[in-house]
């Protein structure tokens, strides 16, 4: 999702954590058996899966909430749905037997809960960043864009306990595109006696997940989960709560973890990644997740400029980035699709490995004398004299640095160029991304279901999280017919993906940092604690030993 699922690496000053965690108890209390305590990068932007855009939402949903199918490590399991589901009608049509299901409030969670919540996300009055997520399910893309009404998406509920989704095309990753917490049901008194303030406040929510969030609010620098009792699978889940810190300042963060006050310590950067890689409770999850850079083409033509955007990717070691400056915790990516996600279908060759796309690798090698000269010719090709720009990136201490580190590079490299910060909070981030208020931004993306379309779709001309507005009627036209003419025939669709993203990648149409490497601390006694193909984690199966 956004890593933007925007995502960041965010590490809150010493004295707000010592009010959070004060009068919380001994370290020996905060490690009780059946609690486990995690630091949080940051807060929770919303709990309003039709409105979330990031991880750390979507781990919170995913811990609240329950879709059709629930992912436990990389295995795709039934969760409402009584079982994965095979399509019918030449993969168009899919019946989903629901188990009957309980709402935290003892109501029934039943299809029209699907139907609604669905309905809800593509409505354009929503106003929803990820409909265009929908994309394929019959009449979405016409009803997020005003043309259709929101009762002509193809899903309905044939009874209670039995729901009916229609597809234009088939989906092939479908089943696991029903993992992600952007098709979870919703619970329509709730959300409309709420309003506009629906997934601000945990007052008034109800949850139909393994845990219940309670005494929460949107500016929250900590929360907390509770166990619910109604949920389907409450037998499976052995934690009783779980507790969440927002932890910006990395030795706090540290100094927590070393004296038992957290059992978890996620997100670890730069120098306190390598000054605790020998800790025996230390590990790396290389992520579905890929940070770049957007360069904001509808503001300046200038940016527009193929010869322009490849010669700030030249202009950047991405050795030194990955090693130096992130405490290997990123790869070096060549592609806007992450190593070790997608498999050829035949061959099952890594698709950022495959032979077509080796050609590309040349535009995110270091090279600053290629670099300089493909500057100066696009320079002369647009007569942009003002070389000023801002750079826009998250205020954590990792973030600073990276952000740092790339204005240098593209100082150094680029005659002429003048680079300005502008660090700031994440959600101010991802606000100001969206809205266009930005020149160039670093920003990130993970996996919402294990196919590259995931990311393949985000550059297509028009998309909600295109917040750079590049376009090239080739590259869109490659991801149609994946959807489409190619749906059902693998080669081909695998060809068109390959095709496509040797297009972004020669035009550097957004421009590829590093695959994100998670660094984390965890409690030996802490099990079961994996990361799923969609970037969240599984806290059903979690327990302490």
């Amino acid at each position: 999702m956004n890593f933007k699922k925007k995502y960041f690496l965010a590490l809150l000053p010493i004295f707000l954590f010592a009010l959070v965690l004060s009068g919380c108890g001994s370290s020996t209390e905060k490690d009780s058996n059946d609690t486990i305590s995690i630091s949080s990068s940051d807060v929770i932007a919303t709990m309003d899966s039709s409105m979330n855009t990031d991880v750390i939402g979507a781990q919170n949903i995913t811990n609240t909430m329950e879709g059709l199918y629930r992912y436990d490590g990389k295995e795709l399991q039934p969760a409402i749905a009584k079982e994965v589901v095979k399509p019918t009608n030449n993969g168009k049509t899919y019946t989903f037997h629901l188990r009957k299901t309980k709402w935290s409030n003892g109501k029934p969670v039943t299809a029209n809960d699907f139907v609604y919540a669905w309905r809800r996300t593509v409505d354009p009055k929503t106003a929803s960043q990820y409909a265009y997520i929908y994309t394929g399910i019959k009449n979405a893309d016409k009803i997020n864009a005003g043309k259709k009404p929101v009762n002509t998406l193809g899903i309905k509920a044939l009874d209670d306990y039995t729901l009916q989704v229609t597809l234009e095309d088939a989906i092939p990753y479908f089943n696991t595109l029903m993992a992600s917490s952007t098709f979870y049901p919703q619970y329509k008194p709730s959300v409309e006696k709420a309003g506009k303030q629906y997934g601000l406040n945990s007052k008034g929510m109800v949850f139909n997940g393994p845990f219940k969030l309670v005494n929460w609010s949107v500016s929250n620098n900590s929360w907390t989960e509770v166990k619910n009792n109604s949920y389907w699978n409450a037998k499976a889940v052995k934690l009783k709560k779980v507790q969440y810190y927002v932890v910006k300042d990395a030795n706090t963060g540290l100094n927590l973890y070393d004296t038992n006050r957290i059992n978890r310590l996620e997100k670890l950067g730069g120098d306190t990644a390598r000054q605790v890689s020998n800790y025996k409770t230390f590990s790396l999850d290389k992520q579905t997740a890929n940070f770049y850079l957007e360069l904001n083409q509808k503001k300046y033509k200038f940016f527009q400029n193929e010869k322009i955007r490849q010669a700030i990717s030249m202009a950047i070691n991405r050795d030194q980035l990955t090693n130096n400056v992130l405490g290997k915790t990123g790869g070096i990516e060549h592609t806007l699709v992450p190593v070790g996600m997608s498999y050829n279908p035949t061959t099952k060759t890594d698709f950022t490995k495959e032979k077509i796309l080796q050609s590309s690798n040349k535009y995110t090698e270091y090279n600053p004398t290629e670099a300089k000269k493909l500057w100066e010719e696009g320079i002369k090709e647009t007569g942009q004299k003002n070389l000023s720009f801002t750079l826009l990136g998250d205020d954590t201490d990792n973030a600073k640095k990276q952000n740092e580190y790339i204005q240098g590079q593209l100082e150094k490299n680029l005659p002429g160029l003048k680079i300005t910060l502008s660090n700031v909070p994440f959600k101010s981030r991802l606000d100001k991304s969206s809205s266009g208020q930005f020149d160039i931004v670093v920003t990130g993306w993970n996996a919402d279901y294990p196919d590259p379309v995931t990311f393949l779709d985000i550059f297509t001309t028009g998309n909600s999280q295109n917040n750079g507005k590049y376009s090239n009627p080739a590259y869109d036209a490659l991801i149609e017919k994946s959807k489409t003419t190619d749906a059902t025939d693998e080669d081909a669709r695998w060809q068109d993906l390959l095709q496509a993203t040797k297009i972004l990648t020669d035009d550097q149409g957004a421009i590829p940092l590093y695959q994100s490497y998670q660094a984390n601390l965890t409690r030996s006694n802490i099990k079961n604690y994996r990361m799923t193909p969609n970037g969240s984690y599984n806290l059903v199966t979690v327990y302490k030993k």
